[in-house]
């Protein structure tokens, strides 16, 4: 379904207001997100670079200038801490959808066939240009996210590692994740990423889940799978540490919210 840009009635349900990275909130309630009235304001206002309503959805988006100031009442936190502290799925998947279709608008200005504007495409979430032809979709990057178990001496053990490229608040360990790339599958990169990054071989693997995670733009598809072979010896350039530990003493892994506290956890359906 296409969106609605500029509109000048809010009509839809659920309202957010971003800054960069970041999401208006009520003052002290994560949950609270602004109210119609409070868009209407910062429209009149001009802080506004983009905005937009996506009927099918129920909701709207508007993303802020970067020094546009705060409507009373209201404060900043980063999307992702919402993501971790929002237990409302449906409210998470429309945040994740509108803040990377904002992106979308914001990146997506010129055809980079013929070089001239973009419009709105008017059947479907795209950008179209009327002069070639060329349309352009929202940007979406899959990763895939594992979490690797092994019997020890009858006690089952599951890897984990601390990354050196995502960031985390303290020593936080996760699961062993990454990119996909060109030409291979899910079940591949599940492979290639485990023996690149700890140098070991799995098997048994099996889908459990996914999520969309706008950091920036990655779906997330989350597997188990079981340890074949092999020693750990990290790539130093993507970890700090991986090790085994057992499920009774874990290290700090990431909050709740995220893929991979469902898969450390087993809070994926099916699988525990």
């Amino acid at each position: 379904m296409p969106l609605v840009s500029n509109p000048t009635n809010f009509f839809c349900e659920t309202h957010f207001v971003f800054q960069g990275n970041d999401i208006l909130v009520g003052q002290g309630e994560v949950h609270a997100l602004p109210e119609e009235k409070t868009l209407r304001r910062l429209l009149s206002s001009n802080v506004a670079s983009d905005w937009f309503a996506e009927p099918e959805h129920n909701y709207s988006a508007m993303m802020l200038e970067d020094d546009a100031p705060l409507p009373a009442g209201h404060s900043l936190i980063p999307l992702r801490q919402y993501f971790w502290e929002c237990k409302n799925e449906e409210i998470t998947f429309k945040a994740a959808r509108a803040h990377s279709l904002l992106k979308l608008r914001q990146s997506y200005r010129f055809c980079p066939t013929c070089g001239e504007v973009l419009t709105d495409d008017t059947e479907q979430t795209a950008k179209k240009c009327l002069a070639c032809g060329t349309l352009l979709f929202p940007r979406i990057e899959p990763c895939i996210i594992v979490l690797v178990s092994r019997h020890d001496r009858g006690c089952e053990e599951i890897l984990l590692a601390r990354s050196k490229t995502v960031h985390h608040s303290g020593k936080v360990y996760s699961c062993i994740a990454g990119f996909m790339e060109q030409g291979e599958s899910a079940e591949h990169c599940v492979m290639r990423e485990v023996k690149e990054e700890t140098n070991l071989t799995v098997k048994n693997i099996r889908y459990v889940g996914s999520q969309s995670w706008p950091f920036p733009d990655q779906l997330m598809l989350a597997f188990t799978a079981e340890y074949e072979s092999g020693q750990i010896k990290i790539q130093e350039s993507e970890l700090e540490e991986a090790s085994w530990f057992k499920r009774d003493s874990l290290p700090p892994i990431p909050n709740p919210g995220s893929v991979a506290y469902n898969l450390i956890t087993g809070r994926f359906n099916g699988y525990s």
